[in-house]
């Protein structure tokens, strides 16, 4: 599905990816986790096109990611922090989404499921954090993509809505899909991870099962696990 080799970007005089190499194989879940400033997002945007490393290859599918926008209309994205037109009503971002992407999807489903239709002719400059992070998991698994790129995606939920999201990655899981998340909530990666690959200044420290990576740290849960790989890379 995706095939990262040697890849760098440096933003100025900071070193952010290192050398990456890394295979996301078809159908799973992979959490791409590390602190603040290791690269994980640098390496997420690498991935859909938003940053553009200055050496490397990204193929998606078989084929270059570089000079082929195409590819893009495989992946469904959630932002970690999505910016809508705050003048624009939630029926009308839907609406502008499905005319931009031009796909089948199935928004009616998701609203229903995470209780929005209150708030379908409100404008989104009045909503909430946690409603605006519903609207934006919507739009997101509203089409029907075989990778799925989740950026944070729990921000700002209620207790029902996360567990209706968890719900949503296994569906997507059990359909043959790809989804790569990114999360600092250790919980949440452990109820619906297969894969792990920790990311640490810009370099993969670990890609594996979690009662591998516990296995490796002798840990007994995810959160002491990933703390003990750090801790090593510290007192290396």
């Amino acid at each position: 599905m995706i095939h990262i080799k040697e890849l760098h970007k440096s933003f100025g005089k900071n070193k952010v990816l290192s050398g990456i190499n890394l295979d996301i194989e078809t159908n799973g879940i992979f959490a791409v986790l590390g602190p603040n400033g290791s690269g994980k997002t640098t390496l997420i945007k690498s991935i859909l096109g938003m940053v553009l490393p200055q050496k490397g290859t990204i193929t998606v599918n078989g084929g270059p990611i570089k000079k082929n926008w195409k590819y893009r209309e495989q992946i469904d994205y959630l932002p970690q922090i999505a910016n809508f037109p705050g003048n624009l009503k939630v029926r009308e971002l839907i609406r502008m989404i499905q005319d931009l992407r031009r796909k089948p999807s199935e928004e009616q489903r998701l609203i229903t499921l995470f209780q929005l239709e209150p708030f379908m002719d409100k404008r989104l400059s009045t909503l909430s954090g946690g409603t605006k992070q519903k609207v934006n998991i919507v739009l997101t698994f509203m089409f029907d993509c075989p990778l799925i790129v989740l950026d944070e995606p729990t921000t700002g939920l209620d207790p029902a809505s996360l567990i209706h999201l968890k719900g949503l990655i296994r569906e997507e899981k059990e359909k043959g899909k790809t989804i790569l998340i990114t999360s600092h909530i250790m919980q949440f990666v452990a109820e619906v991870a297969n894969t792990i690959v920790y990311i640490l200044e810009g370099k993969i420290y670990f890609k594996g099962s979690i009662p591998e990576l516990k296995e490796q740290t002798r840990q007994n849960d995810l959160e002491h696990a990933i703390a003990a790989i750090a801790n090593a890379k510290n007192h290396a």
